[in-house]
């Protein structure tokens, strides 16, 4: 009987464990921010967090600075704004001129996008360029009906742009440099232009709110250095679904195998909300212990069963008599 005792606690540390996992809570988050800049949805620096879409595009270094990926480098991201009617991020580049070059000029590094992505470059974004040569580059300033038809005035770097008059931050800082303003419609043209000039640099015009009326739109933006880049929020029903307050508060992500989605949730994911996971897990633990207790009884029974006829069939039998010898108790 010593082996069947032995079998039937070994069977429970073999099943119980696979069943009582169901209970087992997810340690790992989807990181909210990084650096004090938040990180929502369509973004996620922990695999299997965000929108697929943005899979490895941002990412939050180890000195808690939160970066872009591109094919240009990797640039420190301002600030992000995940509204629904304007959302986007602004860069640092830190191969653009800044105030605190002045007169240098540094080598300049084009910045870029990949164009497989659902970034674009912000029409918000003007960029300026520094010392480009006449000879190759049509620098002059544009007319006013330029305002009302840029098209008509796409090939010309503005000479009169009003930023090169007043660059923020350091308006004298150019020190008898010359400077035009010209929005280049993909990266090939910026990487054209910085061929035939010293350097450039972007600035972007900041929303800061204002008062009502025409006069406190007039002062609602101030122009900061940095590049805006807008993106594409992929909205879902199984996404709003997975955030819905009353379906559990989940977080969307996706399955890092085959990038299917997944609603994070604080004890297990889910293919539909938390609500509905948790009802699973409840189900799925008690049934599971049953089973699992109805075969380790099942298999005690067996051993017990197996244990019993092995011992009888080699007991010796003296003509009927029982003693000491072939007693079975």
């Amino acid at each position: 009987m010593a082996y069947s005792s032995f079998i039937i606690p070994f069977s429970l540390l073999i099943l119980f464990p696979q069943y009582l996992h169901l209970a087992k809570s997810q340690q790992k988050l989807c990181r909210k921010s990084c650096g004090g800049v938040p990180i929502q949805y369509p973004f996620g620096v922990d695999d299997g967090c965000g929108s697929p879409y943005y899979r490895r595009i941002v990412k939050c270094t180890a000195a808690g600075e939160l970066q872009l990926l591109t094919p240009s480098g990797k640039y420190p991201i301002k600030n992000v704004t995940y509204s629904g009617d304007d959302p986007h991020i602004v860069i640092s580049d830190p191969f653009m001129w800044s105030c605190r070059d002045g007169g240098r000029f540094r080598p300049p590094r084009p910045f870029s996008l990949d164009t497989s992505t659902r970034f674009s470059l912000s029409p918000e974004t003007e960029y300026l360029f520094f010392n480009c040569s006449t000879d190759e580059v049509a620098v002059e300033s544009k007319p006013h009906f330029c305002r009302r038809f840029p098209e008509e005035c796409d090939s010309v770097c503005d000479s009169g742009s009003f930023l090169c008059r007043n660059l923020p931050e350091c308006p004298g800082a150019l020190r008898g440099g010359s400077c035009c303003a010209y929005y280049p419609e993909a990266a090939e043209s910026l990487r054209i232009m910085l061929r035939h000039c010293a350097a450039y640099t972007g600035v972007y015009w900041k929303n800061i709110g204002g008062g009502g009326g025409k006069a406190g739109a007039a002062f609602s933006q101030v122009p900061e250095y940095g590049v805006r880049v807008d993106f594409e929020i992929p909205v879902t029903a199984k996404c709003l679904e997975c955030e819905g307050g009353g379906k559990g508060g989940g977080t969307c992500g996706f399955d890092t195998q085959n990038q299917s989605f997944l609603c994070l949730c604080h004890k297990r994911n889910s293919t539909t909300n938390c609500h509905d996971i948790e009802h699973k897990i409840s189900k799925a633990a008690v049934a599971g212990v049953s089973i699992a207790v109805s075969v380790v009884v099942a298999v005690g029974v067996g051993m017990g069963v197996w244990y019993f006829r092995r011992v009888r069939a080699k007991a010796p039998v003296t003509h009927g008599v029982q003693t000491n010898d072939n007693r079975l108790f």
